[in-house]
C-alpha cells in the first residue's frame, strides 16, 4: 500500500467509529475549560495507530490524544476527530486528519469529512483531490471579494481582546467571514475552492499537516501569518488561495505589531 492508501484506510476505519458514535451516549471529559475529548476520540485514535502500525511498523506517530513522535522529522500525524465540540453538540463539522511526513517534508495526507464520509486526500507533487477527483482553490483576485473563515484558540476567554481585532479587521476588508470549528475542514474549504482565506492562532501540528499539503497541491498557498515559513509545531497560520495572500499577511502582520 502507498502511504496515501494506508492513510486513507486509517482515516476510514476511525470515521466508522464517528459515525457509530454519533447521536449516541458520550463519556466528555475535559483537556482545559474548553477543550473536550470523547470515548469516540480515544477509540478512533486507537484504530488509526492500529492501521498505521500494521502497514508502517518503523514510522512513528504524534497524535492529539496519546503524544507521541514530537521530536522525529518522520512520523505520521494524527488527529483521530478535529472538531470534538461539533461532534459533542451535533453541529455537522468535523473530520479526520492524517499526514506523514518525511525528513520533515509532508508527503502524504488525508482529511476524512467525518460528516459526509468523503475523503480529501493528497500527496506532494500529485495534486489534491476529493474522493478521488481533483479539486483546485478559487480564483478570486482580491480581498475584498473573499470569503474568509477562522477559528478561535482555547485561550480565547482569557486573551479575547488578543484576537478580535483581526476578526474586526478581515470583517471589514473581505465580503464575509464564517467560523465553524473544526480547521481540517476549513483547509478543505480552501482546497475546494469554496472559501479563500483562512487564519488562526493556537493550533497544533496535528491540527494541520494534513491541511497543509491539501491547500498546497489544490494550488494554493500556506505560510506563516507574516509570509514566512510555516512552522509546523507552532503554526500561527494562514492559508489562502495565493491570490489574496499578499493581501492578507500585509494585514496581519500590521495587526501583529500593533498587538
Amino acid at each position: 500500500m502507498t502511504p496515501i492508501d494506508v492513510a486513507l484506510s486509517a482515516a476510514r476505519r476511525a470515521g466508522a467509529i464517528i459515525a457509530e458514535g454519533r447521536g449516541g451516549l458520550l463519556d466528555v471529559a475535559h483537556k482545559g475549560a474548553i477543550d473536550m475529548v470523547t470515548q469516540v476520540d480515544l477509540a478512533a485514535e486507537a484504530a488509526i495507530r492500529e492501521e498505521l502500525m500494521k502497514h508502517t511498523p518503523d514510522i512513528p506517530i504524534l497524535a492529539e490524544e496519546g503524544g507521541g513522535a514530537w521530536a522525529s522529522q518522520t512520523r505520521w500525524i494524527v488527529d483521530p476527530l478535529d472538531g470534538t465540540t461539533n461532534f459533542v453538540h451535533g453541529y455537522p463539522s468535523y473530520a479526520v486528519s492524517i499526514a506523514l511526513q518525511v525528513d520533515g517534508v509532508l508527503e502524504a495526507g488525508c482529511v476524512f469529512d467525518a460528516v459526509g464520509g468523503i475523503p480529501y486526500t493528497a500527496t506532494r507533487g500529485g495534486g489534491a483531490h476529493r474522493d478521488g477527483e481533483p479539486i483546485r482553490v478559487s480564483e478570486t483576485p482580491v480581498l475584498d471579494k473573499s470569503l474568509l473563515v477562522t477559528g478561535f484558540p482555547y485561550d480565547r476567554r482569557t486573551q479575547i481582546d488578543r484576537y478580535l481585532p483581526y476578526v474586526r479587521e478581515f470583517l471589514i476588508a473581505s465580503q464575509g467571514l464564517r467560523r465553524a470549528g473544526a480547521a481540517a475542514m476549513d483547509f478543505v474549504a480552501i482546497a475546494a475552492g469554496q472559501v479563500d482565506g483562512y487564519w488562526e492562532f493556537g493550533l497544533n501540528p496535528w491540527d494541520v499537516a494534513a491541511g497543509v499539503l491539501l491547500v498546497q497541491e489544490a494550488g494554493g498557498k500556506v505560510s506563516d501569518m507574516e509570509g514566512g515559513p510555516l512552522d509546523l509545531e507552532r503554526p500561527r497560520l494562514l492559508a489562502t488561495n495565493g491570490k489574496i495572500h499578499d493581501e492578507m499577511t500585509q494585514k496581519l502582520a500590521e495587526l501583529l505589531r500593533s498587538g
